[in-house]
């Protein structure tokens, strides 16, 4: 049989087993939130006044920000459970969240004195951040990958990076209400860090585990 045959047969096949592919993700991100969250509130907590700050945009970007990497990155997770599946759409939505973190810095640089921008860049947390942001996105990483072996993923490495990408924003998006570094700089840094790390063991975890 050619490749292409072959490809487009799973193609029809996944089509048939999406659904549990969608079930079993829903199913294990619940036990996955619950151990991120129970981390989350055992190690690091909310911010404290977190919803009276919230008015202050640079908190709320940066939380909506890491929300937003999440829910695209999730149906760019099911298009790649799928072989054959069209993912340049989904995968060109990721550059929103880019651009809106680009226009932020600008913003800074336009309203912060060039003097603070290394302070603003360096925080009070950094370390903290790098360690925090993949800690809460290995229960979400083990529960997405687990969903991703129900698919046929032709591009394990890729399936398995976009796994780390959402897993690493939900991360992200949980740091974000306990971080007190709220400067665009920081979060294009040190964020960006932290979910590039959990990316990178998504990528190589679906090398390992998602081929067939």
């Amino acid at each position: 049989m050619k490749t292409d045959h072959l490809i487009h047969a799973l193609a029809l096949d996944s089509q048939i087993q999406s659904p549990p592919v969608k079930r079993v993700l829903a199913v294990a991100a619940v036990p996955a939130l619950a151990i991120a969250l129970g981390l989350y509130f055992s190690l690091l907590g909310l911010r404290p006044h977190l919803i009276a700050l919230l008015g202050e945009p640079r908190i709320s970007f940066k939380i909506a920000l890491c929300l937003l990497l999440a829910v695209l990155s999730g149906p760019l997770v099911l298009r790649l459970a799928r072989p054959g599946a069209e993912v340049r759409r989904p995968a060109l939505l990721l550059f929103i969240p880019v651009a809106l973190l680009a226009v932020s810095i600008m913003a800074e640089a336009a309203t912060v004195p060039e003097v603070l921008w290394g302070q603003r860049l360096i925080g009070s947390n950094a370390a903290f951040c790098l360690k925090s942001i993949p800690l809460l996105a290995l229960a979400p990483l083990a529960g997405v990958l687990i969903a991703l072996r129900h698919g046929a993923p032709t591009r394990p490495g890729l399936a398995g990076a976009v796994a780390g990408l959402l897993s690493g924003a939900i991360g992200a998006a949980l740091y974000a209400t306990h971080c007190p570094d709220d400067s665009p700089f920081f979060v294009a840094t040190w964020y960006t860090l932290g979910v590039a790390i959990v990316t990178a063991v998504g990528a190589i975890a679906g090398w390992r585990l998602l081929r067939w």
